[in-house]
């Protein structure tokens, strides 16, 4: 049960979006340009990004439902990302990815965390300027979704298989909300 009276019965963000559509369009665009939009990073490895500030964050509906749409999206699927997951030093992933993701746990902590090392180490692996820009922004956004989505308590569904058919609708129709 919500915290608030939301109107609706949806889960996590979408019951967000439904209660107030003036917040719903600018949250939904700023989605589909992070994890969607034209990128060097995969749609996947960006829906891991979310996944992975999430579950830091402890955030359920967010962790399980990004690990959904990245799962979907990666060549390794459900197993790539839980061992993501559980492990980033073992991870089945490029050293890219590996070094983007640690800057991604330093901005779940604190932006002030982000050093010229771990810059550097992503820099090293194959990283871009643009692609640490656009994980620290992907990485702060989903901290600010998190917050939003556990503040009000939204409802949390226990259910995989709906994860699962969320991730679906997203691969295939993005974020982006109907006009």
């Amino acid at each position: 049960m919500a915290r608030i009276e939301l109107g609706n019965d949806e889960p996590g963000m979408l019951a967000l979006l439904a209660y107030r559509p003036e917040t719903a369009g600018p949250l939904s665009q700023l989605a589909e340009v992070l994890l969607r939009g034209d990128n060097t990073l995969s749609r996947g490895e960006r829906e891991l990004i979310g996944a992975y500030v999430s579950k830091l964050n402890e955030c359920v509906y967010c962790a399980s439902s990004h690990s959904a749409t990245a799962a979907a999206q990666l060549p390794g699927g459900t197993a790539q990302v839980e061992q993501t997951l559980a492990d980033l030093g073992s991870a089945p992933v490029s050293g890219k990815l590996r070094a983007l993701l640690e800057i991604a746990g330093l901005v779940q902590v604190s932006g002030r965390m982000v050093t010229e090392e771990a810059v550097a180490k992503a820099r090293a692996e194959g990283a871009t300027d643009a692609e640490i820009h656009d994980t620290v922004l992907i990485a702060a956004a989903f901290c600010m979704y998190n917050r939003y989505v556990d503040g009000l308590g939204t409802p949390t569904p226990r259910d995989p298989g709906q994860y699962a058919a969320a991730a679906q609708f997203l691969v295939e129709r993005g974020y982006q909300l109907p006009q």
